[in-house]
């Protein structure tokens, strides 16, 4: 059976990018550096190799040419060539390479006759050893050019450029290795205060942030980075625990109640008493159902959830939303223009935000609730009078707190959880508007919303 290799299967084998991406950044660093010290060192030796060989053709060019310089003014002057240095051959030819010295031809062509006249040197890389030869043009005292040539071996010449390149080699790898300690170990002092960072941030208690480095470095930005991580991370455990115990608390109240019905229906079986009871308990069932709906929203909202804006006609909103309050309540006055209302939120949260205001005026109203559209200049503004009590001054402050209430004993017995006006606030906010309670002219608590027009 042929064993799976597929990417993701069983017998998949990782990817050499990806095998290097799970190394360890300080190995990563060392290797990297190592790898490109040894590149530029092989670089180098190479042409330093080169450079051997050329210093030592340069220095017996310079031998050679003392020699031609020597002889030229003998040659001139119509004198035999003096005796050369040992390892210099010393030779006088004629225009066409022929030697008018009565020594031997030398191993020239007329190809390199023609470039030692020109004052061009010859190598000639095919003699064994290799053999240089620089040449000058002087005039006998007959007026006949005369061609004075040096030659010598270039003995060990490769032996030299050999041996200096393989030492050369061995020296880039051994600097490239010692290139490549370096950056292990300056790797790991760069990134010693990273990995102290790290430990820090990983038991840093909440409420508490890491120390920023004065340095405006990348140390600085990580600490501010891993700061405001942190704050998200203490403000989503805030909200998480808020949620938890505001859930616990709410719930608890209608679950004892429908508990102690259904009790007190078993204990005393009566066809009338269990329909009170079935009544009770759909109440209460109704008043939890509201209440989780609530939790979910602002727990959305806590979330950051968002849903796009778009232009809402706020009159028709509100026209909708009084049609949705039950019969039977104040009456409910609209005082709204025809037309050009017009907000940018989603259709959603206007009509929470408008069933919210509407329910929390008909609770506390006495005989009238008032509701009025007004644009103003880059906005809306929403009123919403009753002719209540009103909210003492003491308490405006946290009005759109969650589960706060003026009287609490009047908002559990009228179904209110405290989280109304908290919803309010959320959806009106996060739409860059503004919610404020004030004194009615009714007399009662006015709610006003501000809205960004459309």
């Amino acid at each position: 059976m042929r064993a799976d290799t597929d990417a993701g299967g069983p017998g998949a084998r990782m990817a050499p990018a990806a095998w290097w991406r799970r190394r360890p950044l300080r190995l990563r660093i060392a290797v990297s550096v190592t790898a490109v010290a040894m590149v530029f060192l092989f670089l180098a030796a190479w042409l330093a190799s080169g450079a051997i060989g050329a210093l030592l053709v340069e220095a017996a060019d310079a031998e050679l040419l003392a020699a031609v310089n020597q002889a030229a003014p003998q040659v001139e002057a119509g004198q035999p060539v003096r005796s050369a240095p040992v390892d210099v051959q010393l030779r006088v030819l004629d225009s066409a390479g022929d030697p008018v010295d009565g020594g031997p031809a030398p191993k020239l062509d007329g190809a390199e006759i023609a470039l030692l006249s020109a004052g061009t040197s010859v190598l000639r890389a095919d003699d064994q050893p290799q053999h240089r030869w620089i040449g000058r043009i002087v005039y006998d005292p007959t007026g006949l050019p005369r061609l004075v040539v040096a030659g010598a071996d270039l003995v060990g010449y490769d032996q030299a450029v050999a041996v200096g390149g393989r030492w050369l080699v061995l020296a880039a790898v051994v600097a490239a290795v010692l290139i490549g300690g370096a950056g292990w170990l300056v790797a790991g002092w760069s990134l010693a205060p990273v990995r102290r960072m790290r430990a820090a941030a990983a038991v840093l208690p909440e409420g508490r942030r890491l120390p920023v480095p004065e340095a405006r470095d990348e140390l600085h930005a990580l600490a501010e980075a891993l700061n405001d991580l942190l704050s998200r991370r203490d403000d989503a455990t805030g909200r998480l625990r808020r949620f938890t115990g505001d859930a616990a608390h709410e719930l608890r109240s209608p679950v004892a109640s429908i508990r102690a019905q259904a009790e007190v229906a078993i204990a005393h079986p009566d066809p009338e008493f269990a329909q009170e009871v079935l009544a009770a308990v759909a109440a209460e069932s109704e008043r939890m159902s509201t209440l989780v709906d609530d939790l979910l929203a602002l727990a959305r909202a806590d979330a950051g959830e968002i849903r796009p804006a778009e232009q809402v006609d706020l009159t028709a909103s509100a026209v909708a939303a009084v049609q949705r309050l039950p019969g039977g309540g104040p009456a409910v006055r609209l005082d709204a223009p025809t037309g050009g209302c017009v907000v940018l939120a989603a259709p959603g949260e206007v009509a929470l935000v408008l069933d919210n205001l509407l329910r929390n005026a008909v609770r506390y109203a006495r005989a009238q609730v008032r509701v009025a559209v007004l644009p103003t200049h880059g906005g809306v503004r929403l009123l919403v009078d009753d002719d209540g009590p009103g909210v003492p001054v003491a308490h405006r402050a946290r009005l759109f707190d969650r589960f706060y209430r003026v009287d609490d004993d009047r908002g559990r017995g009228t179904g209110g959880a405290g989280l109304g006006l908290a919803l309010v606030a959320e959806a009106v906010r996060r739409r860059g508007g503004t919610v404020r309670v004030t004194d009615s002219p009714q007399g009662g608590a006015r709610l006003e919303v501000r809205w960004k027009s459309g």
